[in-house]
């Protein structure tokens, strides 16, 4: 007697090549992690892990970084006080969506055996999954939540269905409330339901829902905020990021008109800064990470603490750093729409170079490359001390070293092949479903590389779900053309 009824699973896992390679991949991921955790027996942190844990023992709604994590990190703690739980199940709902992914990939768009088999093996052997899973971070679960949305966006494409749109749409908002980088995902979502045969009203419906999913959320959260700072923001952190990407271009402007009467104070310091910094800073770029932002020299931090003096703040970051994110969302919106050309020039460019070979930042060592952690992480994991141990904090650094060099091979890969299949027509004799899928995940992959560029100082941990939707779909690229040549 089967453990599950054959009428409970779907047509896909029926597939007796498929539930071959769901045992072998479980079998992958059980080692993988047994042998993993043996060399890294405590989660690695860094100081976004310590805000998570905050705002989870506070019990606060609204925090520095989206709240979706500490929500996860909170219920998964009243099952489980244990950190390797908590990075094991991590790591399997990564390799769990990206199977989803795969398996849906192979069953609508058939490609062949080779390519199923490298592309399988390379996802599932993926050290990647392993470093990501093990950080008290919203990375790993973010991952995991786009890779499934992308295996809905085929799957709405194909066989569209009701109960499929409202899990979808429930999908996009959770994904937000874990990353703001899920605000293009209903753009792409939109385009999917378009590309469906179903009724006008059913696209219109998929299309809007999770928008006004999103929008209940975003009006939510300013709610919520409102209650810390006395303002109404969506993201306390979204005034800091862009007060930090305009200040690249800061050294190589001269400034013709004052910035908002709200700013003059923290102009000021801005102005101190950069006299006694002198010409160093033009050396600064995008590639150095949120450099302003995190260095407590910089004007943000400097301006803060000015603000702040001795008073205490007890929210985790959220009142001192939303008071005065207002004024750094003005100065820092001031400074882009006077000088847009420096803007491009000294931000958008330096990132765009950073988007095909991002740095590794944080995933290069262990813990920040100390044998500590807080004692918050201690309280909420029950450590016995603040001590941490591992096998070697900089063998990752070695291990991941070529895969930010492999990302930026993999976007030329892709390119290459797809203008080849384009030049030569030999799009002409692909299946019309595959040729939606293309373009689908195309636009998929335009948009994320235009929302990273934009909007942040790139590094390579937030490149983990373009990188998996490039192989896979490099690797069909490539058939395509090499099955045609026959």
């Amino acid at each position: 007697m089967p453990i599950i009824p054959q009428r409970l699973i779907p047509e896909i896992y029926k597939d007796k090549v498929i539930q071959k390679h769901i045992w072998i991949g479980l079998i992958l991921m059980i080692t993988q992690i047994t042998v993993f955790k043996l060399f890294y027996p405590f989660a690695d942190f860094f100081s976004d892990s310590y805000s998570y844990i905050y705002a989870a023992i506070t019990g606060l709604n609204v925090n520095l970084w989206p709240i979706g994590y500490t929500k996860f990190i909170w219920l998964f703690h009243h099952i489980t006080h244990s950190d390797t739980a908590l990075v094991v199940f991590q790591y399997l709902l990564i390799q769990g969506a990206t199977l989803y992914l795969l398996f849906t990939v192979f069953y609508y768009y058939q490609p062949g055996k080779t390519v199923k088999l490298v592309v399988y093996y390379i996802l599932m052997l993926n050290p990647l999954s392993l470093y990501l899973s093990n950080y008290i971070s919203s990375d790993g679960l973010f991952l995991a939540l786009s890779l499934l949305w992308a295996g809905q966006l085929i799957r709405i494409m194909h066989r569209p269905t009701i109960l499929l749109m409202m899990l979808h749409s429930l999908l996009i908002v959770i994904a937000f409330t874990v990353r703001y980088n899920a605000v293009f995902y209903p753009v792409i979502s939109a385009i999917a339901y378009l590309l469906t045969s179903k009724k006008l009203a059913y696209k219109a419906t998929g299309i809007l829902l999770p928008v006004l999913l999103v929008a209940l959320f975003i009006s939510y959260t300013r709610n919520e905020t409102q209650k810390y700072t006395g303002t109404k923001e969506f993201s306390v952190f979204g005034g800091w990021q862009l007060a930090n990407n305009a200040l690249y271009m800061y050294p190589f402007i001269e400034l013709h008109d004052a910035p908002p009467a709200q700013c003059a104070g923290f102009h000021q310091t801005v102005i101190k800064f950069f006299e006694k910094a002198g010409d160093q800073m033009k050396s600064l770029s995008p590639a150095d990470g949120a450099f302003y932002l995190r260095d407590q020299r910089a004007p943000l931090k400097v301006y803060l603490a000015e603000r702040m003096g001795n008073k205490e703040d007890s929210t985790g970051g959220i009142q001192s750093w939303g008071s005065v994110s207002p004024i750094y969302s003005a100065y820092g919106s001031f400074l882009i729409s006077g000088y847009p050309f420096s803007f491009t020039r000294h931000f958008i460019f330096p990132n765009f170079g950073n988007y095909w070979v991002p740095p590794l930042e944080k995933l290069e060592v262990y813990n920040l490359g100390s044998n500590k952690v807080s004692s918050i992480a201690g309280y909420w994991f029950d450590y016995p001390s603040s001590n941490v141990r591992v096998g070697s904090a900089t063998v990752q650094k070695v291990i991941l070293g070529l895969f930010p060099v492999l990302f930026g091979g993999l976007n030329f890969l892709y390119l290459i092949t797809l203008i080849g299949v384009i030049r030569t027509g030999k799009l002409k004799t692909t299946s019309q479903s595959l040729k939606l899928g293309i373009l689908l995940f195309t636009c998929l992959l335009i948009a994320n590389a235009a929302f990273g560029i934009l909007a942040s100082p790139i590094v390579f941990r937030y490149m983990a779900f373009p990188m998996v939707i490039l192989i896979i779909f490099s690797g069909v690229l490539m058939e395509k053309l090499d099955l045609n040549e026959k």
